[in-house]
């Protein structure tokens, strides 16, 4: 396919931290597709199994985690990307490792740790992503980190938006290799992104319901939702409701990708490179002003409704407390720690602090559990409500 003049050419790559391997060149893949694949291929991005998404620690098999949150988000961005010219390895890339800074118990956790580091600077966990994917998930030997295109990393540092207060993660991985965190990045940056609000926006009402924290009738007669929902009844009369549901979240979906594809191309008329799109001073990837005010409006209703759930806050009080034992326990006595992390504890601080938390940040929710159980003994109880 022949991409756009606005998109990432991966001929045209600034390529990578570090040169390429032994001069090795494994295949005839693009940059891009070596990146994706090299994520794929990652224990973290493998971890993203057992990391929460909206519950924690779920045990109903059919409730959504980080990894097929991520997967669902590449690929309504690979749709996006091919209809707009762009490179699809790159978008696919982007939206496959969005999420693989996050701690276990997801919000909750982060918060944890972001107490936990107070007077180490903070966590944040799209830093943490750059700093997984740049210096600690190492499978090679000539360098840390996965050794990503610029364009990569990149558009996961600045797929939300310029970065013009960094924390002293993602300043510290910015002076090696400098990412530009004051301009805008690729559009295939900003189509992952808008791509992740499109699909926990619809997973969400899916797993939320299944889990009877939503009310249905309230749900569907909510503003964002109600001319797809009345279309649904009246094209499928007396349909088991389940698969009226089902039928809502596809057309919510594609309600939402036809809105940001049509208005995208307007905003794109007369953009002629990449360097353009970074230069705009605003994103190019965007919602019509009534999508966004409807999305928005919905993600409220969603937070009162399902994310502050009262349920869901106290499970979050309690991941909270798990991690901050962990990280009692841990600062008290590293050799409760892995082997590994022992022989690499730095000897001064912020940098052992910092250490630690990269120790927890790696978890899963489930090894975060039985870690605490082995060091105190006991089973937190209540970290499961669905």
């Amino acid at each position: 396919m022949m991409l756009a003049p606005y998109a990432s050419d991966p001929a045209r790559s600034r390529g990578r931290e570090y040169p390429m391997e032994n001069g090795l060149a494994r295949g005839e893949r693009s940059p891009y597709q070596r990146d994706r694949d090299r994520i794929i291929h990652s224990i973290a991005f493998r971890r993203l199994r057992y990391k929460t998404q909206v519950f924690i620690a779920p045990d109903g098999d059919h409730y959504r985690v980080r990894l097929t949150h991520s997967l669902e988000v590449a690929q309504i961005a690979r749709v996006i990307a091919r209809l707009l010219g762009l490179d699809e390895d790159l978008t696919e890339g982007l939206a496959l490792a969005h999420d693989i800074g996050h701690p276990p118990f997801g919000h909750a956790g982060e918060e944890a740790l972001d107490a936990a580091l107070h007077k180490a600077g903070g966590f944040d966990h799209n830093a943490n992503t750059l700093r997984t994917l740049m210096r600690i998930d190492s499978p090679y030997c000539e360098h840390d980190g996965l050794n990503l295109t610029w364009e990569m990393l990149e558009g996961l540092a600045k797929h939300n938006g310029p970065v013009t207060n960094p924390n002293w993660a993602l300043s510290e991985l910015n002076a090696a290799y400098d990412l530009e965190l004051g301009t805008h990045a690729s559009l295939e940056a900003q189509v992952a992104a808008l791509s992740d609000d499109i699909a926990y926006d619809n997973h969400d009402i899916d797993d939320g319901l299944r889990a009877g924290f939503l009310d249905m009738d309230e749900l569907l007669a909510h503003p964002f939702l109600v001319a797809n929902w009345s279309a649904v009844e009246q094209r499928y009369p007396g349909v088991a409701r389940s698969r009226q549901l089902a039928e809502l979240l596809r057309s919510q979906i594609g309600t939402m990708v036809n809105d940001l594809i049509a208005e995208s191309r307007k905003r794109l008329v007369g953009v002629e490179s990449v360097d353009e799109v970074r230069a705009a001073g605003r994103a190019l990837i965007a919602f019509s002003s009534e999508m966004e005010e409807g999305e928005r409006a919905f993600k409220r209703f969603m937070y009162e409704k399902l994310y502050y759930h009262p349920e869901q806050l106290e499970t979050a009080r309690r991941a909270r407390a798990v991690l901050a034992e962990l990280y009692a326990a841990y600062s008290q006595e590293t050799v409760l720690m892995e082997e590994d992390w022992i022989d690499t504890m730095p000897r001064t601080e912020p940098e052992r602090s910092r250490h630690i938390a990269d120790y927890i940040a790696g978890m899963t929710d489930r090894y975060a559990i039985t870690c605490h159980e082995r060091i105190y003994g006991r089973v937190q109880e209540g970290l499961r409500n669905v």
